[in-house]
């Protein structure tokens, strides 16, 4: 068909396969010149059907084939047919959602919902009938099929934020606090110290892109006081906050770490001072009084016995050396000999 500048042509294929289809423009008055204009497409010929599975939904997200879990997802099948060669033929479809539900229908168009979230495989087998009036005025019942895929990933809401950390602790002692997320992630997640349980504001901390349903995140305190972690956790659905205090101690100041050994301390001054005490007094009061030894007998204030002293001269000789250390002559004393 000839319409100005437009050339069209019906073309059928007999047998399936790749087939490119050239044309080429050159001067009315020139049929041997150089083509003024050349292109070419292939065309594809198969013995199945030919058309599009599309997957659509109201609230879908940014990312790619990405979905909301628990709402209405429209899938629906594209015929290609330009030349309505179908146009007499019934269809049949069978659906295969990827979570073990299957379904068939006679229409090109389903209403479906996941109950879980993760990547599934939609599987679609078309059927096409219709009856055919062969030369001899015979009639038979043609039949085409084809089948047909779509990937989809189903992601759900934030329902919260579970926080696994210590709440006491050191200063300049590493902490590390396990951030969980009821969730589907790519997740954007940002955190700040602060004196009280307040929701961050917007542009109050950086954030950071988690991948996974888990985050670790580490801090270490330099000053002492009673703190709280406030979190902020988002996706394309949705936003959620959570809390976690901490008390973080000096580190000098152990009250649980030293409450037992200064109780052993104390014990063990306390059981010292007894026993010393109970030591005094069972020690002889003069520590250096000698029993009388044997063979020797003592009269009057003079020791009588094999070694005594013949003259008064020397006995009032070591009188004199020893009176320093005596008490008063008036006074009883002993006297030793060594």
């Amino acid at each position: 068909m000839e319409k100005d500048l437009t050339s069209t042509i019906q073309v059928v294929g007999n047998v399936p396969g790749d087939f490119p289809v050239s044309v080429w423009v050159t001067a009315t008055h020139c049929w041997m010149c150089q083509p003024v204009a050349r292109n070419m497409v292939v065309l594809n010929f198969t013995e199945f059907l030919m058309g599009d599975l599309i997957i659509a939904q109201n609230t879908s997200l940014p990312w790619p084939s990405s979905y909301i879990t628990k709402s209405v997802l429209k899938v629906s099948f594209l015929l290609r047919d330009p030349s309505n060669f179908f146009k007499m033929a019934s269809f049949l479809y069978q659906w295969d959602f990827g979570d073990g539900t299957l379904m068939v229908t006679n229409n090109s168009e389903v209403y479906y919902k996941y109950s879980m979230i993760g990547a599934f495989v939609v599987k679609l087998k078309v059927v096409a009938e219709w009856e055919q009036t062969e030369p001899d005025t015979t009639k038979r019942i043609m039949q085409k099929t084809g089948d047909f895929s779509a990937s989809l990933k189903l992601q759900e809401t934030l329902r919260g934020i579970q926080v696994w950390g210590p709440t006491i602790i050191q200063t300049f002692q590493k902490m590390t606090v396990t951030l969980n997320f009821q969730g589907s992630p790519p997740l954007t997640v940002c955190w700040q110290l602060k004196l009280g349980c307040l929701p961050l504001e917007e542009g109050e901390c950086h954030p950071v892109s988690v991948a996974n349903t888990s985050y670790n995140l580490t801090h270490i305190f330099h000053d002492p006081g009673d703190y709280c972690f406030s979190i902020r956790a988002e996706n394309a659905i949705s936003k959620t906050h959570q809390y976690h205090r901490i008390q973080v101690w000096p580190s000098s100041f152990q009250p649980f770490v030293f409450a037992f050994p200064c109780a052993t301390l104390i014990s063990v001054m306390l059981a010292f001072v007894i026993y010393m005490t109970l030591r005094n007094a069972a020690h002889p009061k003069d520590m250096v009084e000698n029993p009388e030894p044997s063979g020797v007998r003592c009269c009057c204030r003079m020791c009588c016995g094999p070694s005594f002293l013949d003259t008064s001269s020397e006995y009032l000789e070591i009188v004199r050396e020893n009176h320093g250390l005596l008490p008063p002559l008036y006074k009883p004393v002993k006297t030793y000999n060594v």
